[in-house]
């Protein structure tokens, strides 16, 4: 069988003409000399804040890319209407501004409204017909949350912005960042890890070395539960199906010590104690297990070089559980086939690809690439990371961790009913990583492999 490559599943999905190209770049431009024109002035009281929306058009622009105060990345959304984009300002604000700075796909129709709770919300503003491009609205209103809702698309992709920025007094200088669900990280053990890390020697990678940042654990289908020991910690059956890579013993009860106390592992090398996990997928009714799950460890940074290694029992979700919209040939987050032949047509639904009998499905799921420095966990399982701003992990994700990357195959070729996953549609796709590394193994890996830019191998070599 032929897999992808391990990036592959990373691009835009969409084909994008050199004037449309070039048009974006001039928006992106003209957009960065207005927001820095804006900044030197008011800083926005939603920048960095906790961002979240209805959906994302891939791993790269999520909604916290709305938020981050930079304008060369965006929130671009699922190709369809509605959606929403919504930033918790920490505490009560008085908001005054709103100012939308719109890409090429914008929104003709929507309203920003207001909530002191998240559930009861107020309409402080409604635009009709509106031509995208850098809005600034004049509001008067006030609470902790500020949501875009968006009901008409301008064209047919998903709606997208550089930047959402609310103008203000009031609101917390610092995210939430304790209470129930956040897991504080015991800092003795972090220091000695560290201290150990940097006594670490670097091997020079050879002159021939593939200059990307890269190792990787191989590992095949080991069990499957309704347990989720991140999201439902000691309640067995509380979950959908998941199939579980990795670790033997997961189960609803996994701490870390049961995880570096117990050997058997699905996945190589010897070191890897982790446990991984993705919603089981099922055919007629039949459930279908991974014929192998290629979890990478890299980085997307220009600079990898002060990428750390995970602390022991460091938690974290990718994708989205509840996300049960359409996936249509050509929108976010596609599942694909990799071999001869490729995609050979649609499930009936137009959500599933149906390959040739010389091509497989599979799936690529990417985590992000900073960390707080702090959390092992958070209530969501995703606020305690984020992505890179400028190309650096800074502001309230200063440290760089690797990136993770699950490349999934399934031994299936499909058909025109299609599939179904434990969790629903085929956007509900998501995966759950619960790391326990020899500290020595992850340790030297990140120095040689990820650190110097060299692709190594499942056994960290070159």
């Amino acid at each position: 069988m032929t897999t992808r490559p391990a990036r592959a599943g990373r691009s835009r999905l969409r084909t994008i003409t050199f004037g449309a190209a070039a048009t974006a770049l001039v928006a992106t431009f003209i957009t960065g000399l207005a927001l820095r024109s804006a900044d030197a002035a008011e800083t926005p009281i939603s920048q960095g804040k906790p961002a979240t929306a209805s959906s994302s058009e891939n791993g790269g622009t999520t909604a916290a890319a709305a938020v981050d105060g930079n304008a060369g990345t965006r929130w671009s959304s699922a190709f369809s209407d509605p959606q929403w984009l919504q930033v918790d300002l920490g505490s009560s604000a008085t908001i005054t501004k709103v100012v939308l700075s719109w890409e090429a796909a914008y929104a003709k129709d929507f309203t920003i409204q207001t909530s002191a709770d998240g559930a009861a919300w107020t309409t402080i503003n409604t635009t009709v017909n509106g031509t995208g491009g850098t809005q600034t609205l004049t509001v008067s209103g006030s609470g902790r949350y500020v949501k875009l809702n968006t009901t008409k698309r301008a064209t047919q992709y998903g709606v997208s912005l550089w930047e959402f920025q609310v103008f203000g007094t009031g609101g917390s200088t610092t995210p939430p960042s304790s209470g129930a669900g956040w897991v504080t990280m015991d800092q003795n053990k972090w220091q000695a890890q560290v201290a150990a890390f940097n006594a670490l020697p670097t091997h020079p990678a050879p002159a021939d070395a593939v200059r990307v940042s890269e190792f990787n654990a191989a590992c095949t289908y080991s069990h499957s539960f309704k347990d989720d020991p991140i999201v439902f910690p000691g309640l067995p059956g509380a979950s959908h199906m998941h199939s579980f890579l990795g670790n033997r013993s997961t189960n609803a009860n996994t701490t870390t010590d049961t995880l570096l106390n117990n050997s058997a592992s699905s996945c190589s090398p010897a070191g890897d104690l982790s446990a991984y996990w993705i919603p089981t997928l099922y055919e007629n009714g039949v459930a279908v297990e991974p014929s192998g799950v290629t979890v990478y460890y890299g980085s997307r940074l220009p600079d990898p070089s002060a990428t750390m290694p995970f602390p022991q029992g460091f938690r974290m979700i990718s994708g989205d559980a509840k996300l049960q919209v359409a996936t249509p040939a050509g929108s976010p987050n596609q599942f694909w086939c990799a071999g001869a032949g490729g995609e050979i047509g649609r499930s009936t639904d137009g959500n599933w690809p149906r390959c040739a009998q010389t091509a497989y499905l599979n799936y690529q799921l990417v985590f992000p690439d900073c960390w707080d420095g702090v959390h092992l966990d958070s209530p969501d399982h995703k606020s305690h990371v984020g992505g890179a701003v400028n190309g650096k992990c800074q502001g309230q994700f200063p440290v760089a961790i690797p990136n993770i990357s699950f490349v999934i195959a399934y031994p299936t070729h499909g058909s025109a009913a299609g599939f179904t996953l434990a969790s629903g549609m085929a956007s509900s796709i998501h995966g759950d990583s619960f790391l326990a590394w020899d500290n020595t193994a992850m340790g030297q890996r990140v120095k040689d492999c990820v650190r110097q830019k060299a692709k190594c191998n499942t056994a960290g070599n070159f």
